[in-house]
C-alpha cells in the first residue's frame, strides 16, 4: 500500500508496522516527521531522558504562528504484544482482514495519530496555509512507560518556545459502542498506596512468643475495603479503593512472620487532593491498627490529581461536531483510567475523544476501518469550526 497522506488506514499501516514497544522508537516518529514535514509542518525531534530510566524520543510539530493555537496529543509507543504464536496475524503487520486492521497499536492510539493526520491533511488542502492560527502536535514515545521523558518534558519546552496551545485534543480510543457516543473531559486522579506491618517472628506452634503481622494487616485492609471513600460528584463517579497485592515473602510454613505488605490504588475524584487522600486513608488504616498503630508503615506515590475541563465553547464545539458526523450526542465522562492528558490539564483545557476501543493491550488488537474515516471527518469538521 503507497502512502497517501489523506487516507487514515494508508497512514496507520505505516505507524503499526513499525514495532516501536516503549521506549523503542520503531521508526513510526520518522515516519511521522516524514509526513508532517512535507504537508508543511516545522518538525522538532526533541530526546529526553532521565536517571534510572530510558532515554525517550518524542516530536513536536507546528504549521502557522498565530492564535488560536490547537495541539493534537498521542503516543506512537505500544505495549508488548505478548506470545505473537496467540495472534490471528503477526502483531507488526497491519494485516486487513474483514473490515479490521489488525496490529499492536492499531486501536491504542496509532489510529487516532493516523486520523488526526488525515484530517489535517484533509483540512489544508481545502483552507490552504492561512487559516490564521497554528495546529501542532505533540507526539511521545512514553506515554506506556514511566511517563518521565515524554509528554511532561515536551509541554515544558513548548511552554519555554513560545508553543503552549490554546486548546488540546488526545486521541485517545473513548469511544465505547459507537464512534461519538462519548469523550473525556477529565480524568480520577490516581495514587498507589504502599503499607507495611511489622510483627515478630516465632513457630506457629507458640504464637503467645510471637506478633502475627496478619492480625494487623486484615483488620486494617477489611476497613478499607468496607469505606465509603465519597459519593460522586457533579462531573466524577465516586473514588475506589482496590487491593491489588499481598505478600510475606514467607516459604516456610510453619513460621509466622515478621512483616507482611500490602498495595492498594485509589482513583479519587475532586473531593479529594493526593495529599487529602492520602492523609484520610493514613488515618482509616491507624483506627484499624488500634493499639499497634506504630507497627505500620505507609507510604503513596500520586501519578496525577482529578482535573476537569469545564464544558465550554471548545468542548461544545467538539460535540457539534460529533453530532453532525454520527448524528450522536456524546456523552461528558471522567471515568476509566488516566492519560497524559492529566499532564496537558496543566497548560490548556484539553479533551480525549477517539475511536471505539478495539481490544487494547490485548491479543489481536485492531481497529475498525469504517470507523477510522468517521473518526477522520469528526476531527476535519472540528478543525473547520476552531478556524471558521
Amino acid at each position: 500500500m503507497s502512502l497517501d497522506a489523506n487516507d487514515p488506514v494508508s497512514l496507520l499501516s505505516m505507524l503499526v508496522k513499525c514495532a516501536s514497544v516503549t521506549p523503542v522508537e520503531g521508526g513510526a516518529l520518522s515516519g511521522l516527521e516524514n509526513i508532517l514535514g512535507a504537508i508543511g509542518f516545522e518538525c522538532t525531534r526533541l530526546t529526553f531522558k532521565d536517571d534510572n530510566t530510558p532515554d525517550v524520543d518524542n516530536l513536536f510539530a507546528r504549521i502557522g504562528t498565530g492564535a488560536p493555537h490547537i495541539c493534537f496529543a498521542g503516543h506512537t509507543d505500544v505495549v508488548p504484544t505478548g506470545n505473537e504464536e496467540d495472534w490471528r496475524h503477526p502483531p507488526f503487520s497491519a494485516t486487513i482482514e474483514d473490515g479490521f486492521l489488525y496490529g499492536r497499536g492499531a486501536s491504542d492510539m496509532k489510529g487516532g495519530i493516523a486520523c488526526f493526520i488525515a484530517a489535517l491533511k484533509r483540512f489544508l488542502d481545502t483552507k490552504g496555509d492561512d487559516f490564521k492560527g497554528s495546529i501542532s502536535l505533540l507526539i511521545t514515545g512514553d506515554e506506556e512507560g514511566p511517563a518521565v521523558n515524554g509528554t511532561v518534558k515536551v509541554l515544558k519546552w513548548m511552554a519555554e518556545n513560545n508553543h503552549t496551545p490554546d486548546h488540546c485534543i488526545v486521541g485517545e480510543p473513548t469511544s465505547v459502542t459507537d464512534v461519538g457516543d462519548m469523550i473525556k473531559i477529565g480524568r480520577r486522579g490516581s495514587i498507589n498506596g504502599h503499607l507495611i506491618v511489622e510483627g515478630v517472628q516465632g513457630h506457629v506452634a507458640y504464637p503467645h512468643k510471637a506478633q502475627n503481622p496478619f492480625t494487623v494487616m486484615m483488620s486494617v485492609l477489611n476497613r478499607l475495603m468496607a469505606e465509603t471513600l465519597d459519593d460522586g460528584t457533579e462531573h466524577f463517579q465516586p473514588s475506589n479503593l482496590e487491593i491489588t497485592a499481598v505478600d510475606t515473602d514467607n516459604p516456610a510454613t510453619n513460621v509466622i512472620p515478621a512483616r507482611t505488605e500490602a498495595q492498594f490504588n485509589i482513583r479519587y475524584n475532586d473531593t479529594y487532593t493526593g495529599d487529602s487522600i492520602a492523609e484520610h486513608i493514613t488515618q482509616i488504616c491507624r483506627a484499624a491498627a488500634g493499639s499497634e498503630s506504630d507497627n505500620i508503615q505507609l507510604t503513596y506515590e500520586c501519578s496525577g490529581d482529578s482535573f476537569l475541563t469545564e464544558p465550554d465553547e471548545f468542548v461544545t464545539s467538539v460535540c457539534a461536531a460529533i453530532t453532525a458526523q454520527t448524528g450522536l450526542e456524546p456523552e461528558l465522562s471522567t471515568g476509566g483510567g488516566t492519560s497524559d492528558a492529566r499532564f496537558i490539564t496543566h497548560y490548556c483545557p484539553v479533551i480525549e475523544f477517539g475511536a471505539v476501543a478495539e481490544n487494547i493491550h490485548g491479543i489481536d488488537e485492531r481497529a475498525n476501518i469504517k470507523n477510522l474515516e468517521t473518526v477522520t471527518r469528526i476531527y476535519e469538521d472540528t478543525l473547520k469550526r476552531y478556524f471558521p
